[in-house]
């Protein structure tokens, strides 16, 4: 990213340009990214093409306003980071469904960042409720965050809910390869340490663009924390706002001019028309 590029981006989160790569400026990044930038997957079901490439991200965060889910949202944030002095990893993660079984492979991407005041943390713009801060990569402990209580541990450990050996690998400089994030007594995903790339994801993210198994295939979404610490999400025709204390609203938008208005006004996106579930391509 170019230096023109970085202050669009940070005007977009409505933060100052930072002095230093600190974990407090990141700590302000994070929270700002999902207060302003909302996890949507309304590409699948506007016929979109979804480019794993850095400037396609960035135009698309930054020059459309628009939103993403995991790949574009934490790789354009990777983009912003990277330029903005932090070191940052691109890992590969695969989700937990409802029955406990891990989704495909580069199912999810997440981000492990150095600052230069010490420490690595995971950073994940793109899961949805999750987080508000980055984790602490390293610790092992109970983390507490506006978003709940999570935890890294090692697959495979019985703290991690998950038990025998099968999903511990060994990989060079002898790093467990795998760690489970968790939250609620439930593990949300497990993650492989081996750094990956963009294009590395590729087949991910057109499995969950096309795929009859994909949930984002089945569904429309478009969600983001609000400045008061909840949520806001848009599925569908449905508007579910959630305060920080857990007080939950829910109604169901009856017109087109109502839906439009609200990706408008709740979310920032401006839409033509209102998107529809579109279903799976079953051409292949």
């Amino acid at each position: 990213m170019n230096p023109t590029e970085v202050d669009a981006y940070l005007r977009r989160l409505g933060v100052q340009h930072p002095a230093w790569p600190t974990v407090e400026v990141l700590r302000e990044l994070h929270l700002r990214h999902l207060q302003t930038v909302p996890f949507e997957n309304l590409s699948v079901h506007l016929g979109e093409e979804i480019v794993l490439e850095e400037e396609r991200l960035v135009d698309k965060v930054v020059g459309a306003r628009r939103g993403g889910f995991c790949y574009e949202l934490n790789g354009a944030f990777g983009a912003l980071l990277a330029a903005l002095g932090f070191d940052v990893t691109l890992l590969a993660g695969r989700v937990y469904g409802d029955e406990g079984r891990l989704g495909i492979p580069y199912d999810h991407l997440v981000l492990r960042v150095r600052t230069v005041d010490g420490g690595e943390w995971l950073a994940d713009v793109g899961f949805g409720a999750h987080s508000h801060y980055p984790l602490a990569f390293g610790a092992r402990g109970e983390q507490e965050d506006p978003g709940g209580v999570f935890q890294i541990v090692e697959a495979g450990s019985d703290a991690a809910g998950v038990r025998g050996g099968d999903g511990v690998v060994k990989q060079g400089g002898g790093e467990a390869a795998d760690l489970e994030v968790r939250t609620g007594g439930r593990s949300q995903y497990r993650l492989e340490l081996r750094p990956r790339v963009l294009g590395d994801f590729v087949a991910g993210a057109w499995w969950h663009s096309t795929s009859p198994a994909s949930h984002f295939t089945q569904s429309l979404v478009c969600s983001r924390v609000t400045e008061e610490g909840g949520r806001i999400t848009l599925s569908g025709r449905v508007l579910k706002a959630t305060s920080a204390d857990g007080t939950r609203e829910e109604r169901e938008l009856e017109t087109d001019e109502e839906v439009l208005e609200a990706y408008r006004e709740r979310f920032g996106i401006e839409l033509g028309a209102v998107p529809v579930v579109r279903g799976p391509d079953r051409s292949g």
